[in-house]
């Protein structure tokens, strides 16, 4: 039986879609799309469990003052240094969230911008390449830049996966206490899409943890591809459960960014151009509820036949199905419109 998502009543007439803009920019042109009060996922739903709705906000401002309404409603504030995740974006011309976009919110929280190379080649796979491309891309210039595994890596055990036992992180992670995953939701190759959970199970595992994700536990070392798709699905849930369990789930906020909705990842240099209008930005304590909205938003947009298969040709529902299942979090949510 598939399971009710909870919409507040803010949200009874419509969310405004937007067309495709540059990045960062403020939306033009709004469209409608209508979304019900409550009724059931667009997506494909796994064994109704009995789980409370956890609270996503949406905003349909794609701006700097946008990201830093939302960040504020979710009334978290850091108490230690805190890491800002990001993805610089593989060049020459990915969709990655822009500089101008993301800088208001850095700096008010005072954060670091972090990430970690690459376990695939690319221009981002060893420290000085991807400083440079940090640089080039404009994130050294509005706040200071860490690659969490420019020094090693550590490992950071813990209990109730079926895949994994640990996670592989940069050695850097052991020095934040605070921790926003700031992503851009979009299609992509292996995961079918990528967002809040993709941004911590691949971006935050140093080369051989992310490796030891794509492989559901199996090798450290060696290609990323790997032949069960389920299980690496599984796997990519169950490296945030860890990192989660280990940095504390009241220290990590979640955003995602819905802009650019290419069905290519932010690692490919040369994405496809995107057939969906640009949404809007959510935000939640609950990475699963948070994709799992974002997933559901996809599924409303008009144009969305090719970022849809993509993300069902690779059973992308899966990652949040299993997220469920080992309590990173709840695909039952209540989305809660601030522009009201």
């Amino acid at each position: 039986m598939n399971r009710h998502f909870f919409l507040t009543a803010g949200l009874t007439a419509v969310l405004m879609l937007t067309g495709c803009t540059a990045a960062g920019s403020v939306p033009q042109q709004p469209e409608e799309t209508a979304v019900p009060e409550t009724g059931e996922p667009e997506s494909p739903a796994g064994e109704e469990v009995s789980a409370e709705p956890s609270a996503v906000y949406f905003t349909s401002d794609i701006s700097a003052a946008g990201l830093v309404k939302i960040y504020e409603a979710l009334d978290w504030t850091p108490e230690g240094k805190t890491a800002v995740k990001i993805s610089t974006g593989e060049p020459p011309a990915s969709n990655y969230l822009r500089p101008e976009l993301i800088g208001d919110l850095v700096q008010t929280v005072n954060g670091t911008i972090v990430e970690c190379n690459t376990a695939y080649g690319g221009s981002r796979s060893s420290s000085a390449m991807h400083r440079q491309v940090a640089e080039d891309h404009g994130f050294t210039a509005i706040a200071d830049f860490d690659l969490l595994d420019e020094e090693g890596e550590t490992e950071w055990s813990f209990s109730g996966g079926t895949r994994l036992d640990k996670v592989i992180v940069g050695s850097h992670a052991e020095n934040y206490d605070d921790w926003i995953i700031l992503s851009h939701f979009k299609g992509h190759a292996m995961a079918g899409f990528g967002g809040a959970i993709k941004n911590v199970g691949i971006g935050i595992s140093s080369a051989s943890g992310k490796v030891y994700v794509h492989s559901a536990g199996t090798r450290t070392s060696g290609g990323i591809w790997y032949d069960d798709q389920d299980a690496w699905l599984e796997a990519l849930a169950e490296m945030v459960y860890g990192f989660s369990n280990h940095v504390g789930k009241e220290h990590i906020v979640y955003i995602n960014v819905m802009n650019r909705l290419s069905v290519d990842c932010d690692c490919d240099g040369h994405p496809a151009e995107p057939d969906i209008h640009d949404i809007g930005i959510l935000a939640s304590m609950d990475p699963a509820a948070l994709d799992q909205a974002c997933v559901d938003l996809v599924y409303r947009a008009e144009g969305n036949a090719s970022l849809v298969n993509r993300m069902e040709s690779l059973h992308g529902i899966h990652t949040l199905e299993h997220a469920e299942k080992i309590g990173l979090g709840s695909r039952a949510y209540e989305l809660v419109n601030i522009d009201d």
